[in-house]
């Protein structure tokens, strides 16, 4: 794959995304969406259709901007039981939402959506990843919302930043778990 030709828009502030797609070998512009996912919440999505509808929606808002280019979004969410568990709004809640993940094993999903106005192009699909959990202490708990990391993270806390020694195994693309799922994305990207 010629990487020189596939420079495209990334719709995300992310540094995991940014991350991931410069170590890959991939060139991309960053252009955040003004995109509020809280906006996008509807009881009948499941998980899975949310994430895909919100990184379309990202991919789309940018792409009104920029209509000759590829513009890639994604969205990750955590999925415990069904339900929706996005990013935590203060400490209070990052213990909640860590309390209740770290019980039992759960899903991380990631969207990617690729949009391209002037081609008519629009693309979204997801992947999933079971996290099985291990127990964490209370001097864990507290040490861990104490740390912060859980700041802007799905599910409050991020693999690769710490939060791999609360995990046992993964079923599924890593990658996916840290935001952005390379093996998907490099897919999708065929399809361009």
């Amino acid at each position: 794959m010629q990487t020189e030709k596939m420079r495209f828009i990334l719709a995300s502030a992310s540094p995991r995304r940014k991350e991931l797609l410069t170590k890959a070998g991939f060139q991309f512009d960053i252009v955040v969406s003004n995109i509020d996912e809280a906006q996008l919440l509807i009881k009948e999505l499941s998980p899975a259709q949310f994430a895909c509808k919100a990184a379309l929606a990202k991919a789309n808002d940018v792409a009104e901007r920029f209509k000759n280019r590829l513009i890639v979004a994604a969205d990750t969410i955590a999925d415990f039981n069904g339900k929706i568990i996005g990013k935590a709004e203060d400490a209070g809640h990052a213990e909640q939402i860590t309390r209740k993940l770290f019980s039992e094993p759960h899903k991380i999903i990631t969207a990617i959506a690729m949009v391209k106005k002037d081609s008519g192009l629009e693309l979204v699909e997801y992947d999933t990843t079971v996290v099985y959990p291990r127990k964490m202490s209370e001097k864990q708990l507290a040490e861990h919302i104490a740390s912060e990391v859980w700041k802007d993270k799905a599910g409050a806390y991020a693999i690769q930043e710490g939060g791999d020694e609360f995990i046992d195994h993964i079923e599924g693309s890593e990658t996916n778990v840290m935001g952005f799922s390379m093996e998907l994305f490099g897919k999708m990207i065929k399809k361009v």
